[in-house]
């Protein structure tokens, strides 16, 4: 043999042991990690975690990679054979590397196209943090591995296994992972209905982001016919079909679910919370605590859509022509609301996103030059209340700081009162500019006279109080603790039954009331404290008389609580929203049930809700049947000092609701309680709700069911002291003839609610009439009229630059 021969095969053996060498030390991990055998049988991509409503409805996820897995089965054969034509024409043939490709790739230096097949990348998407580099050697290593993982993956499992794995790790751009993901974000579809012209624009846009259909749709439409031709030179479409195929254009019906939309975006950002700390309390079979955002959970919720949206619609209806109110008002209009409030705004200038970017400038301006910018006028997209939600202006941020702080909030819960299952949560106005959550149980407000009911059930329980009893509406001392109420402006001096003064919301007389649970000092509030702490209210509540008027702070969800006892005839519910979790196999991690207690007797619980049907009869919740509402309710109004704080508690036999509504800076409020009280913002809110829920046949709430009186109770409670005059009642708390009638409440014009897309899917609704039954000797108040105030909507910050509301974690009440 020649000598240069000799060479020759000396190189080519050195090369090919080296070769060799190379892929030994790759597959012992020697050029970096390799996946372990159990990891190669159980290959695992990050998966978001779904959420779902009481029926079903996929109300929202959360995730990193917005990625969830479907079966082969679940997969139309046209995106398989769009891909398999597209991506790896001898898919079925080769055992996980392609000779040909690798051959074609390396003669032409890549130039005619990788060697990578669907095997590869998939061992790329699972298994190398789909890692990626220009440079020629590290690439080459990575193809090493790539190729000895997908060989692996070969023994492993079937293709129809492996084109799955693919197909459910695979990026489709906009931060979209996998194809029944694909599929609904872009088509709105499952992936098993996807035709072929939609599999090969899904395919098509595999090729890389220049192929968007989203952002680019003349090139990706480009690329779906290439895909076409592929799937014509396969085999698996004819020509004549091709073409039809190729005419046809690009029905895109894009909708991407991220948190701000999706069915109760701000119950979600609540329950995410609740899931994390559920996740560190709970570990997988390796011993990992469980992760929100990457193990797929499915987590099954009590929420009802439709009840939500009729609750988002009739917060939208009210608002709509509330905030018209409020904004009409001359302090508002002048601005001086803000005097001696200028710090607020200062504050939140700094916590603004403007001034933090500028602050992170690399030369970052001085705070006098960064604040110098808050007074210019700049163009800026601002809420509204309109069809868009929003509108395009040109004003300061100093200004949208204003106006967004001026915006009138709410919180509103619906729930099953024997079950505890919330059926609707809305935590805010519109939650794509307000992320702030006024519902849980870290959100406390002052609930003025809601907490009246509570007293007087305590007084019926422990006392031996009627709702016939005499009470005193007198000025109350408590010696050291003061006079309550402070003044004796809202006192009549009467002596009326336990059940007119809760119509009328009398403050002295509840304070009387409090004064016979405890003659000396603060006992009476003490026992008071000690009674909410068995209705479950979890808020610190000080031991002062005055709590008695309701000057606590409490969240509306414990309010919801402590409420269930009325109609759970005496048993205390904790609301749940839970029913169970599953792992992504479907194997049930966890279940919930309701938790209930006895806190009164169902005597006590149904002489409250007599005297609360008097609240809604000729009390201050009368203005109910100016609503095209029927059937048993009972309720209470609750309006704080100064209208800070306005609140509407109401229940039937089957469902309970709450309202609270105000700003968040509780110096901005309605100056007229005729506008500001509990009876005027939060009750027509309830109120278009169950005008609408209560019509809905698919809930079968009952209008005709009663509350069941107790059969130990052989009378019927006699409520015969109002002599036929309601001279003495208005809508006020306090009744004391300064808060105006039902005639001079407005606010009920009608502006058409939007469409402002999955979040809140508002509906045009008729205008209340007096279509509403009123129970029996009840006065039907008049309908209020219309009223326009002038002014423009209010305007708010985008959320780019607004200060950030500050979420409470909530409590791991579920």
């Amino acid at each position: 043999m020649k000598k240069s021969i000799k060479i020759l095969w000396s190189l080519f053996l050195i090369g090919l042991a080296a070769v060799i060498l190379l892929f030994v030390l790759a597959d012992v991990g020697a050029l970096g990690t390799m996946p372990s055998i159990s990891e190669l049988e159980n290959p695992t991509a990050s998966l978001a975690s779904q959420v779902y409503a009481e029926d079903g409805t996929l109300m929202g996820k959360y995730y990193l990679e917005d990625r969830v897995n479907v079966g082969f089965k679940d997969i139309s054969k046209h995106v398989i054979n769009a891909l398999v034509a597209t991506e790896d024409e001898r898919f079925y043939e080769h055992n996980g590397v392609d000779p040909r490709s690798l051959g074609r790739a390396l003669s032409s230096f890549g130039s005619s196209g990788g060697a990578s097949t669907i095997t590869m990348q998939t061992a790329k998407n699972l298994f190398t943090q789909n890692w990626s580099t220009s440079n020629i050697v590290l690439r080459m290593l990575q193809k090493i591995k790539e190729s000895i993982i997908a060989i692996k993956l070969e023994r492993n499992f079937t293709k129809d296994e492996i084109i799955t794995l693919y197909l459910n790790t695979v990026t489709f751009g906009d931060n979209v992972f996998g194809i029944r993901n694909a599929a609904k974000t872009f088509y709105q579809k499952e992936p098993d209905r996807l035709s072929v012209e939609e599999a090969a624009m899904l395919v098509g846009m595999l090729k890389g982001g220049v192929y968007n259909m989203r952002r680019f749709p003349k090139q990706a439409l480009e690329r779906r016919n290439v895909v076409i031709s592929q799937m014509v030179r396969n085999g698996v479409l004819s020509s004549a079909e091709a073409d039809g195929l190729k005419k046809k254009p690009n029905p895109i019906n894009y909708k991407k679910m991220d948190e701000t939309s999706g069915i109760a975006p701000y119950f979600r950002m609540v329950l995410g919370e609740d899931m994390k700390a559920w996740c560190k309390e709970h570990k997988k079979s390796n011993g990992d605590n469980y992760n929100l955002y990457k193990d797929g959970l499915k987590i099954y919720t009590t929420i009802n859509p439709i009840m939500q949206q009729y609750a988002e619609e009739a917060l939208a209806k009210h608002y709509s022509t509330m905030q018209k109110v409020l904004s009409s008002q001359s302090d508002i209009k002048s601005g001086s609301v803000w005097k001696g409030h200028e710090n607020i705004l200062e504050a939140a200038m700094k916590q603004s996103d403007r001034w933090k970017n500028a602050a992170r400038d690399p030369n970052p301006p001085s705070d006098a030059e960064i604040r110098k910018t808050f007074f210019e006028k700049i163009p800026m997209r601002v809420f509204a209340w309109n069809n868009n939600r929003y509108i395009d202006t040109i004003m300061t941020p100093y200004d949208s700081i204003k106006y967004h702080r001026q915006i009138l909030q709410a919180g509103f819960m619906a729930m099953d009162p024997l079950r505890g299952e919330i059926k609707a949560w809305v935590g805010g106005v519109d939650f794509k500019t307000f992320k702030y959550d006024h519902v849980n149980i870290n959100t406390k407000r002052q609930v003025g006279s809601t907490m009246k009911p509570l007293l007087y059930s305590l007084a019926i329980e422990d006392n031996g109080f009627t709702p016939n009893t005499m009470v005193e509406d007198v000025q109350q001392s408590f010696g050291s603790y003061g006079q309550v109420p402070a003044t004796t402006a809202s006192c009549s001096g009467q002596t009326m039954p336990m059940f007119k003064a809760l119509a009328l919301s009398k403050n002295c007389a509840t304070a009387y009331i409090m004064k016979q649970l405890g003659p000396q000092g603060n006992d009476g509030a003490k026992r008071f404290v000690n009674f909410l702490k068995e209705c479950n209210i979890q808020t610190k509540i000080e031991p002062f008389p005055s709590i008695a008027l309701g000057s606590a702070e409490i969240s509306l969800y414990e309010m919801m609580q402590a409420y269930s006892m009325f109609p759970g005839r005496g048993f205390n519910v904790k609301p749940m929203y839970i029913t169970r979790i599953e792992d992504k196999n479907g194997n049930v991690l966890e279940t919930f049930i309701p938790q209930r207690k006895e806190v009164i007797s169902e005597v006590t619980s149904y002489s409250v809700i007599s005297m609360m049907q008097q609240v809604m009869k000729y009390g201050t919740g009368r203005r109910m049947w100016s609503y095209d509402v029927t059937g048993d309710i009972a309720g209470k109004t609750g309006t704080t000092n100064d209208n800070s704080d306005a609140w509407f508690m109401g229940y039937t036999p089957q469902l309970l609701g709450g309202v609270w509504t105000g700003c968040d800076d509780r110096f901005i409020r309605f100056s007229s309680t005729a506008m500001g009280q509990g009876s005027s913002v939060a009750l027509p809110i309830w109120a278009y709700f169950y005008e609408k829920a209560s019509k809905d046949k698919s809930l079968s709430i009952d209008t005709k069911s009663t509350f069941a009186k107790p059969d130990v109770m052989t009378n019927e409670l006699i409520f015969d002291n109002w002599n036929g005059s309601t001279d003495s009642i208005n809508e006020g708390e306090d009744g004391g003839g300064v808060n105006g009638n039902s005639g001079d409440y407005g606010g009920d014009e009608q502006v058409p609610p939007a469409n402002t897309g999955e979040e809140n899917r508002y509906e045009s609704a008729p205008s209340p009439n007096n279509g509403g039954t009123a129970p029996s000797g009840a006065p039907l108040p008049a309908k209020p009229p219309v009223n326009k105030p002038s002014g423009n909507p209010p305007a708010t910050l985008p959320q780019s630059q607004q200060p950030k509301a500050v979420y409470k974690k909530p409590g791991t009440t579920r």
